[in-house]
Formats: structure tokens, C-alpha cells, sequence
């Protein structure tokens, strides 16, 4: 198998290549062989094969993550550890991961590669961060600090699907009640109002316009539905591309509100896992790689690219970050004064915990604005259907009344 990877040597000088190896275990093995250190390995897209996919639970993985960093700290061997921790589970799919783990670890590979094999329970940051901890001799500490980061991330999310689920809901029942009208409803109401004034009559272009989608939906009602679910899937599946994702996330940073949000998001989990990976020693272009991929918005992770390019020419971080228009000065500023203090992962750690202190009033506010707006939106929707209909029959019953 072919693999990419970053190392440092003795003197801390970061160095990236790709090689052939057995497996990840004999590729850290070589790269110790020529006193190289690794940080950061992936196995090449054309080898990789997706396994079997274990459905585990967020506050799984956290309660795993703090009782195996206070384990560690106590002094307890890795491999017992995991053991313990193993019979511990209450969640049959992650037992049978920290299982696997620990006989991962028991033959010989490190606990950052034996995660690694469940990438669809840790993620890429979490294993670089344990990766970090074991160069570091910080495991225990780092353990700590993903467990911390894991229940801000699983909260944070938590209060983002409850104030999005009040528009989803009351917007899928609006789409809903909207072709049944269309399709059941006004149909009548035409028949009706051709009744009173007859093929002929003259109506107001809304009422007009409102008829003519009804018609059509009740002749292409399966053309409709089919076109829907078919352009659903198409869009879907290309937002999972490359391009695709990245048109998606720079759309969504054009949308006033949710622009809002994605961005404190974006600070405060570039901040939080910076400023981790600093603290354990991680160098500062390793950091921006890893800090990249869990921003998780693909504009502002080309942000972070761009700005490692420059920190390589020889700048300071703060310096590209000041000219982001998506990253607030506040962030530049405060980088800057870590940059000169060496306290780096203080000062972030403290702008993480300033963002997300803003994300989670912005969230909590997010449902009083919504309903009232919801209720707008359906009274609009509701009016302009009984303005388009109720308005022409009244107008017709008069002229049928006076003749």
C-alpha cells in the first residue's frame, strides 16, 4: 500500500513524502529507522477501501475519550486501558471498535493508527491530535482536550438541529399543503369560477397565473414529483464532489444569517483545535493542515492553505489572516499578540471560548426570529391564495347579481 506522509526530524524540521509500505505500522517503523518522527499519515485515495461503518454514538466516543485520559493519567497501561474500557461499553458497535483497538495496540501499533482504522468514528483531527500527544508525551492531556472539544462540537450541533427544525417542519408542511391545494383544491374553485363568469371571463392576472399552476400540477403531478426527487439526488450528489461542496459552502456564506453563524462556527473550532494542537507541540504549518480539515467549510479551509503557503515564505500566521475577509480582526489581532508573547494556544484558546459563547446566543435568538418569520411567510402564502380566488368570485356573484 501507498502512503503519504509529514514527519519531523530531531532538529523539528517538517518533512513530507509518500511511500510504500505493509501496512501504517512498518511505514512509522521505517520512518524511526531514519530518525524521522510521524505527525500526519494517509493512506493514498486509490488504496483506501471503505470498511465495515460501526454506528457510534457522539457521547460514546467522549465518555471513551475522558475515562481513557484518566486512565492514562493514573499511570494505567494503554493496552489495559483499553481493556477496561472495552467492557465498560454499553454500545455493542463500540465495543467491538475499542476491541479492535486494543488488540491493535497490543501488537505493537500506536494508539493514533489503531484509530485510524475507524475513520467514521474518529475523526482526522482526532487522530492527528492523539498522534501529537503520543511525539508529545502529553497523551493524557491531549485526551483531555478532545474530550472537552468533542462535547462543545455534539452541543453546538445539538442547538443547531433544534432551531432548525421548527422551519423544517413547518416549511415541509407548507410544500405539502401547497400542491394539495394546488392539485385538489383549486381545481374547484376553477370550475366554480368558470361556472359564474364562463370560459371567457376576464380575471386579474394573479388569479390567472394561480389557475394556470394549478393546471399544470394536475396534469404533471408524477413529471413534477419525479423532477423533484430526481433533481434532489442530482444536487445532492454533486455537492458530495470537490467542486461542488466548495459552491455549496460559498453559497452559504452569501446567506446573511446563516453567513453569521458558519463563520463564528468556523473561528471558534479554528481557534479551539489551533490552539490544541500548538499546545502539544504540533509545529505551526502541521497545525494549519490539520486545523483545516475540521473547520468544516471548504472556502475558508482554502483560506487556511493559502495562509500556510505564506507562513512557509517566512510570515507570521496573523499577518494572511488579517487580509481574510472571512476571519474577524479580532482573530489577526490576538494571533498576533500570541505570536509575539509564544503564547499561542492561550490567547486562542481564549478567542475559542469567546465564539462560542457568540454562537450559542446567536442560536438561542435564532428561534425567535424564525417563528415570527415563518408565520409572515404562511400568512403571505395564505393571503395570496384567497386574494387570488376569493377576489374574482365575489367580483363575478356581483355581475351575475346586477344582470
Amino acid at each position: 500500500m501507498r502512503f503519504s506522509y509529514t514527519a519531523s526530524d530531531n532538529d523539528g524540521k517538517t518533512t513530507k513524502g509518500s511511500a510504500e509500505a505493509l501496512d501504517r505500522q512498518t511505514l512509522v517503523a521505517n520512518l524511526h529507522k531514519q530518525n524521522l518522527k510521524p505527525i500526519i499519515i494517509k493512506m493514498d485515495g486509490a488504496n483506501s477501501k471503505p470498511g465495515k461503518r460501526h454506528r457510534v454514538k457522539t457521547k460514546d466516543v467522549v465518555a471513551f475519550t475522558r475515562q481513557l485520559s484518566t486512565m492514562v493519567s493514573a499511570g494505567v497501561p494503554i493496552v489495559r486501558s483499553l481493556s477496561t474500557l472495552q467492557t465498560q461499553a454499553d454500545s455493542k458497535a463500540f465495543k467491538l471498535v475499542v476491541g479492535g483497538i486494543a488488540k491493535d495496540t497490543e501488537s505493537g501499533l500506536s494508539l493514533a493508527d489503531a484509530f485510524s482504522k475507524y475513520p467514521d468514528v474518529f475523526s482526522e483531527v482526532y487522530i492527528n491530535m492523539v498522534r501529537a500527544g503520543e511525539t508529545g508525551g502529553i497523551l493524557d492531556e491531549i485526551l483531555k482536550r478532545l474530550a472537552g472539544q468533542l462535547e462543545k462540537d455534539a452541543s453546538m450541533r445539538k442547538k443547531i438541529k433544534s432551531a432548525m427544525m421548527y422551519p423544517i417542519v413547518i416549511g415541509s408542511i407548507t410544500v405539502i399543503a401547497f400542491f394539495g391545494i394546488m392539485i385538489f383544491v383549486i381545481p374547484k374553485i376553477a370550475k366554480i369560477i368558470t361556472d359564474l363568469g364562463g370560459p371567457n371571463a376576464k380575471l386579474p392576472v394573479y388569479t390567472q397565473v394561480l389557475l394556470n399552476v394549478s393546471a399544470f400540477a394536475q396534469h404533471n403531478f408524477i413529471l413534477v414529483g419525479g423532477a423533484i426527487i430526481v433533481g434532489t439526488f442530482l444536487l445532492r450528489r454533486y455537492i458530495k464532489t470537490p467542486a461542488g461542496k466548495y459552491q455549496f459552502h460559498a453559497l452559504l456564506l452569501r446567506i446573511p444569517i446563516i453567513k453569521g453563524i458558519i463563520l463564528k462556527i468556523a473561528v471558534a473550532r479554528f481557534a479551539s483545535t489551533f490552539a490544541a494542537l500548538m499546545g502539544a507541540g504540533v509545529g505551526v504549518l502541521d497545525s494549519l493542515e490539520v486545523t483545516g480539515g475540521a473547520i468544516g467549510n471548504k472556502v475558508i479551509e482554502a483560506e487556511l492553505r493559502e495562509a500556510a503557503k505564506q507562513v512557509k515564505n517566512g510570515k507570521q500566521l496573523s499577518e494572511p489572516l488579517s487580509a481574510s475577509p472571512h476571519f474577524p480582526p479580532i482573530v489577526s489581532q490576538m494571533l498576533a499578540v500570541g505570536e509575539e508573547t509564544g503564547q499561542i494556544d492561550t490567547i486562542l484558546a481564549k478567542v475559542a471560548e469567546f465564539y462560542e459563547e457568540e454562537v450559542e446566543t446567536v442560536i438561542d435568538g435564532l428561534s425567535s426570529i424564525i417563528e415570527p418569520l415563518m408565520i409572515v411567510v404562511l400568512g403571505s402564502i395564505v393571503g395570496v391564495i384567497a386574494a387570488s380566488v376569493m377576489g374574482p368570485i365575489a367580483s363575478l356573484s356581483k355581475n351575475i347579481g346586477s344582470n
